[in-house]
């Protein structure tokens, strides 16, 4: 699926957020939230480590002061791994600290995915290589304990290839999506971890007229200042960057 496609495919899923927070080098998750912003007009952002669009004056402190009072309402995660029931690693793979393969580090994630009540986890790479059965190290669980305070969970998780959501109550993917040229077969024989299927299994579809205009328009304009060298890769011709 095109990177086109991807972004419409995310953004399609952040409504009714009111507020998205957003991490560093995230140029697709970015794009589906101004896209988001653009069809809906009424979500707040907030892009982490970045000059514009970063609303933080004390660096990330704020960023989880906020998630603690519930002030934001959708993040999105990566991970190495990404297992079935949802727990990710970003630590690396091999004996502990991660000496085969070395990932860039957990940093807040595990606070962020038990306190912001939706994650969208994105991983373009849809390979058994990185959906496996179970995480080498767990960066940030998927579900916790009875008893365990977690306002949040998985929503969603979105690959270079299809589209699943997550039940915290089974601790259990759905496929519920596929990306234009992949099938059921195509996705079961790329991805380590079992998973269920909906009834009606769909087709991701492909970004309307309109989802195109807005990101040839005023969503490459605002990406042009914060991921310049994506927005010039992806939308070449697009116009002058708006006003903050």
């Amino acid at each position: 699926m095109t990177e086109e496609g991807l972004i419409a495919a995310i953004a399609r899923l952040i409504p009714p957020a009111r507020h998205v927070a957003i991490g560093a080098a995230s140029p697709i998750p970015a794009a589906a939230s101004f896209l988001a912003q653009e069809m809906a007009g009424n979500l707040r952002i907030s892009l982490l480590y970045q000059r514009e669009g970063n609303p933080f004056t004390d660096g990330t402190g704020e960023l989880f002061d906020l998630a603690a009072q519930g002030r934001i309402d959708l993040f999105f995660l990566g991970g190495g791994e990404i297992d079935g029931a949802g727990n990710i690693n970003l630590i690396g793979i091999g004996e502990w600290p991660g000496r085969t393969v070395r990932f860039p580090g957990s940093f807040g994630s595990a606070f962020i995915y038990m306190m912001v009540p939706r994650t969208i986890l994105f991983r373009l790479e849809h390979s058994k290589r990185v959906l496996v059965p179970r995480v080498a190290h767990i960066s940030a669980p998927g579900t916790s304990p009875p008893g365990v305070f977690r306002r949040g969970h998985a929503d969603a998780l979105v690959t270079g290839r299809a589209i699943f959501r997550f039940s915290p109550e089974r601790a259990r993917f759905t496929l519920v999506s596929v990306h234009p040229g992949e099938s059921e077969a195509s996705i079961r024989a790329a991805t380590g971890f079992d998973y269920d299927v909906a009834d009606g299994l769909a087709e991701t579809p492909e970004p309307t007229e309109e989802e195109l205009a807005l990101l040839r328009g005023p969503v490459a304009a605002s990406m042009a200042s914060i991921y310049p060298a994506f927005a010039a890769r992806l939308w070449p011709e697009a116009p002058a960057r708006r006003s903050a």
